[in-house]
């Protein structure tokens, strides 16, 4: 039987990543693309090249990293954002550029105060110039999902007679029902049949993201763009792992379609995410939260017990999640077999980062009796997504005072010189993050703060993050883990800074 593939756009590098708390900084985002490949993902929403020279910065090394995907960046129907768009993805291997201007009464009336004719005008020539670029351009109807389907038809004859090879229609504010974005997906795409390919971008504010997602591809649509965990605006975007796992579940139903993803990739996706944004899925998000594929009733534990298939419609193994994940290895462990146990948990290391992680996993072996898979992904990735060490934490001591005023004493490392310098504060983490600031130089104000135990047991790893504004310009992430919790911590807020120094000059004002 022939199957249509359904090209799976992944945009949680720009979408994704305007979730609140969610900035990446550029290695960080580097790492994702690179797994996302992995992932099998078609194309890659690197971000926004116009919106900042950090978004830039990433979108251009990101395209000189991925081979197998295609790299997008998104671009007004300006032409200043489409030239940005195009210079960034230039030494891409396959590259889209992907714009858009609103078609909705509303937005057009109160937000681009433009007539119908000319959004049309705006929409051919930026569609043109992004042709000058590449061969490869999407345009979306932005707020499609409010837009008189007669005037989206006009909108995509003259943007595909442009040169738009795609055309994504958004469901931006999450409004329409499943039964509405079929109807409208189904007249487009017979519509425009063998002349551009339907995609839809489905917003989850009523939390029906996935469904009409699913809805658009029974209807006609052949790309869907999605986040991983869901991540995105107000309430997130459609979920790659849920679209993805449905289709292929579902193939009495599916049958006539399949994805390029490969889905023993979608939990180590979906680990890398979550510890590099610090946003955790909820426990019992579908496919991916921790719940998942968890049994409390004495009734499912019995069935499973006696068939997984009589409470489990997917197998934890298919997503890439091993249940039983001891590692047995420990401070003799060699790095042949470390290296092999990382491959098996999806990470492909250059030799200097295996070296690093190798001895951070010694250190780790000696003051922890059991280590996990999650242990070994939180300090790989830890490792993966350090900025450039500007500053490194050399020891951290807590002094009781007779006071009873919370204090610290740090000594950290810059270039080959070492600083000791001890503060107070409100609470002892406040004393900690105060004294690195006064080494610094840096004033932090500390926006959020987050602690978690990353497997079990009382020796367990705490990984630290933090969200953190440096002299009131943008908030960045910094993480941080350690058997200690303040150790932890204070990794955590230098690593934030250390993001901001290597960003500095590329980030907005608060």
């Amino acid at each position: 039987m022939k199957q249509d593939t359904i090209k799976i756009f992944d945009t949680t590098l720009r979408d994704g990543e305007q979730s609140p708390g969610a900035s990446m900084n550029t290695e960080e985002k580097i790492q994702i693309a690179v797994q996302l490949e992995r992932l099998g993902v078609d194309i890659i929403e690197a971000g926004f090249a116009a919106a900042s020279p950090g978004d830039f910065d990433a979108i251009e090394k990101i395209a000189q990293r991925v081979q197998n995907s295609t790299i997008c960046s998104l671009a007004r129907a300006i032409d200043s954002d489409i030239k940005s768009a195009g210079e960034a993805i230039a030494k891409a291997n396959l590259k889209r550029i992907h714009t858009f201007i609103a078609t909705s009464k509303i937005h057009m009336e109160y937000k681009l105060k433009m007539t119908p004719d000319e959004v049309i005008k705006r929409a051919v020539r930026a569609v043109e110039y992004a042709r000058t670029f590449v061969d490869d351009v999407e345009f979306s109807c932005e707020d499609a999902g409010r837009s008189d389907i007669g005037f989206l038809k006009e909108v995509s004859d003259a943007v595909i007679e442009a040169g738009a090879t795609t055309i994504n229609l958004p469901d931006t504010v999450g409004f329409r029902l499943p039964s509405e974005i079929g109807a409208m997906v189904k007249e487009m795409s017979q519509y425009t049949q063998g002349r551009a390919i339907i995609s839809v971008h489905n917003h989850n504010d009523l939390g029906l993201g996935v469904a009409n997602s699913l809805e658009a591809v029974a209807n006609g649509a052949r790309q869907v763009e999605c986040t991983i965990n869901g991540l995105g605006e107000r309430a997130g975007n459609a979920a790659l792992e849920e679209i993805v796992m449905a289709i292929k579940t579902r193939s009495d139903i599916f049958a006539n379609y399949k994805t390029n993803i490969n889905t023993k990739e979608i939990y180590p996706s979906s680990r890398l995410i979550a510890t590099i944004t610090g946003i955790e899925p909820q426990p019992n998000k579908a496919i991916v939260g921790k719940n998942a594929f968890s049994h409390e009733s004495g009734i499912h534990q019995d069935g499973v017990l006696k068939n997984k298939e009589t409470y489990e419609i997917i197998t934890p193994e298919s997503i890439g999640l091993i249940k039983d994940d001891t590692l047995v290895m420990g401070k003799h462990s060699g790095r042949a077999a470390f290296k092999d146990k990382l491959l098996k948990l999806g990470f492909s290391l250059d030799n200097e980062a295996l070296n690093a992680s190798f001895e951070r996993f010694k250190i780790l072996a000696d003051k922890k009796k059991d280590i996990y898979d999650d242990d070994l992904r939180a300090l790989v990735t830890n490792e993966m997504t350090k900025a450039t060490q500007i500053y490194e934490l050399i020891s951290l001591q807590l002094m009781d005072c007779s006071n009873g005023v919370p204090s610290a004493a740090v000594k950290i490392k810059k270039e080959n010189n070492e600083i000791i310098e001890a503060g107070i504060g409100e609470g002892t983490i406040d004393a900690v993050f105060k004294t690195i600031d006064r080494i610094s130089g840096y004033h932090g104000k500390l926006e959020e703060y987050k602690v978690k135990s990353v497997s079990k047991g009382k020796d367990a790893l705490a990984s630290v993050t933090v969200k953190v504004s440096f002299n009131e310009e943008q908030a960045i992430i910094g993480h941080g883990l350690n058997i200690d919790t303040m150790l932890a911590s204070a990794r955590a807020y230098i690593g934030a800074l250390n993001s901001y120094l290597s960003m500095k000059g590329k980030l907005k004002p608060c």
